[in-house]
């Protein structure tokens, strides 16, 4: 658990206060590529649903997690460097986080943004729209499955909602894992596809190795 503890005697506070937050479990890893080349063929190829009544704060993104910190604050603490955190809290106060969309570093907390790998309205034009308010709450803060990650201000404003037929990333070097995590989460939440976003994705799968 991470949040400081009140009470506690002025020099373990200061211990507290200091020490780097403690590294969580690593982001989940992306399936094989003949693993995602399987579940892209299995994904259904439909019509996108009508974006009416979408809302972001349909998901309700960023809620607390068990420990008492919000989503955001968990990935940012997951992924980033030397996380330090504000005291008796679990927002960090300093670090640094790498954003694989364009190969830079972020050193700035407020810089760093967390990206949804499949868009809260691609999902939401590809299904989510008649899932449960819990189930667009379990996706929209998805720690299990690899759907959340650091991104730069700009790589997340580029991408906005752009799934990959319109999208992808500068740094073709992440074109592979982009592919694997992107299809694995349509997969596993049983999302729709396009035959032009299928089409993207198979393009980049064919850059994987292995």
């Amino acid at each position: 658990m991470r949040r400081a503890l009140f009470g506690l005697p002025a020099t373990a506070l200061l211990l507290t206060v200091v020490a780097a937050a403690p590294a969580l479990a690593d982001p989940p890893a992306p399936p094989s590529a003949a693993t995602a080349r399987a579940e892209l063929s299995a994904l259904t190829v439909a019509t996108p649903h009508s974006m009416d009544g979408y809302a972001r704060d349909k998901f309700d993104i960023w809620a607390s997690q068990p420990d008492g910190c919000t989503t955001r604050q968990e990935v940012l603490a997951r992924d980033g460097k030397n996380v330090q955190d504000k005291p008796g809290s679990c927002q960090p106060s300093s670090g640094t986080w790498y954003s694989v969309y364009d190969d830079t570093t972020v050193t700035t907390v407020a810089n760093a943004t967390i990206d949804h790998m499949v868009p809260l309205a691609e999902a939401w034009r590809s299904g989510a729209d008649v899932w449960s308010a819990d189930q667009r709450k379990a996706f929209g803060n998805d720690l299990k499955d690899p759907q959340l990650l650091i991104a730069s201000e700009s790589s997340n404003s580029s991408k906005s909602d752009s799934g990959p037929a319109d999208w992808k990333p500068t740094n073709h070097a992440f074109w592979c894992t982009y592919s694997k995590d992107y299809v694995h989460i349509k997969s596993v939440w049983k999302l729709t596809t396009t035959d032009k976003e299928r089409a993207a994705l198979s393009s980049m799968l064919d850059t994987c190795t292995s």
